[in-house]
């Protein structure tokens, strides 16, 4: 029985980790990694190392998340989503802490060797990405209770993301690769906003400013229906402009994920069951647009 309780806390902490939008963070290091190929060769021991870093730091954040969420009371027993896994199944508070702080310690040791093998400035954009991670809804102002959220997270997981993996492999930032990370941004910053549109009503209670409550439910979903526009557009514009291939266009095989996600949030509203597929669909696109766009910009190197 006492192997079988480990068990379920290990399967309960890894569902903590909301494993559901980790491609959200390897896809933009994929992505800086392939834009980076135009300008170099890849090094792929920093590229693993950046990927285990990010993805350290990514879940170490959601369970920062999960405990101050739960130390605030945020989360209870009747919690939507994966929130309130504390309160609702037991798991230890100490426990989740003391994992986020292992992984940032990962994260610290990986990004020393970056560090090493590139550029110690890196260091200080690291120290950076990890105070959002925990600020987000660690310290006395957590970013989480402002309608910043959206921006901090957009920033750092998305459009940081690909840059610091294009800049390890190239020494250097592009207009190129600039302009790559500023929609993959939005589509991460898309990700948070679909959560605080779920958790309307449980953060007005929990004394949350969030940007979706400032805006409303419609017009929330209507903010996320641009940025998911802009982004495609984004793409558009660029190749137009000559910036990257027009192979990356092949993204738009993927256009029917972000209209998918728009359409469910919209039955949300009165039929709740939808909220979860809206919220999938919503992390999918960020994924989905970075492999499809790595791809088309690979085939325009190849050929």
């Amino acid at each position: 029985m006492e192997i079988e309780k480990e068990m379920s806390s290990a399967k309960l902490m890894w569902t903590m980790t909301r494993p559901h939008t980790l491609t959200a963070t390897f896809a933009p290091v994929i992505l800086g990694t392939v834009v980076a190929l135009y300008v170099t060769e890849i090094n792929w021991l920093l590229f693993f190392s950046m990927l285990f870093a990010c993805l350290a730091l990514q879940i170490a954040t959601n369970l920062f998340n999960e405990y101050y969420d739960f130390k605030r009371g945020l989360d209870t027993a009747e919690s939507v989503g994966i929130g309130g896994g504390i309160v609702r199944h037991g798991l230890k508070p100490k426990n989740v802490l003391t994992v986020a702080i292992l992984l940032y310690i990962v994260a610290a040791i990986i990004g020393v060797y970056i560090c090493i093998a590139t550029t110690w400035w890196l260091a200080v954009i690291g120290l950076c990405g990890m105070a959002i991670g925990y600020l987000y809804t660690g310290g006395p102002f957590p970013i989480a209770y402002t309608p910043f959220g959206e921006l901090f997270s957009g920033l750092s997981m998305g459009t940081g993301f690909v840059l610091i993996a294009f800049f390890i492999q190239a020494n250097t930032v592009t207009i190129e690769s600039l302009l790559i990370s500023i929609p993959v941004g939005i589509l991460v910053g898309a990700i948070n906003m679909s959560n605080n549109i779920r958790d309307i009503e449980e953060d007005i209670k929990g004394g949350r400013k969030t940007l979706p409550i400032l805006l409303g439910r419609e017009k929330s979903v209507q903010f996320l229906a641009i940025a998911f526009f802009v982004s495609y557009f984004w793409i558009i514009v660029i190749v137009l402009m000559g910036y990257i291939s027009p192979w990356s266009l092949v993204l738009f095989l993927g256009v029917k994920k972000p209209i998918s996600a728009i359409q469910s949030f919209k039955k949300g509203a009165t039929e709740p069951q939808y909220m979860r597929d809206a919220m999938k669909s919503t992390a999918l696109t960020n994924t989905i647009f970075c492999f499809l766009l790595s791809i088309g910009l690979l085939i325009g190197y190849l050929i």
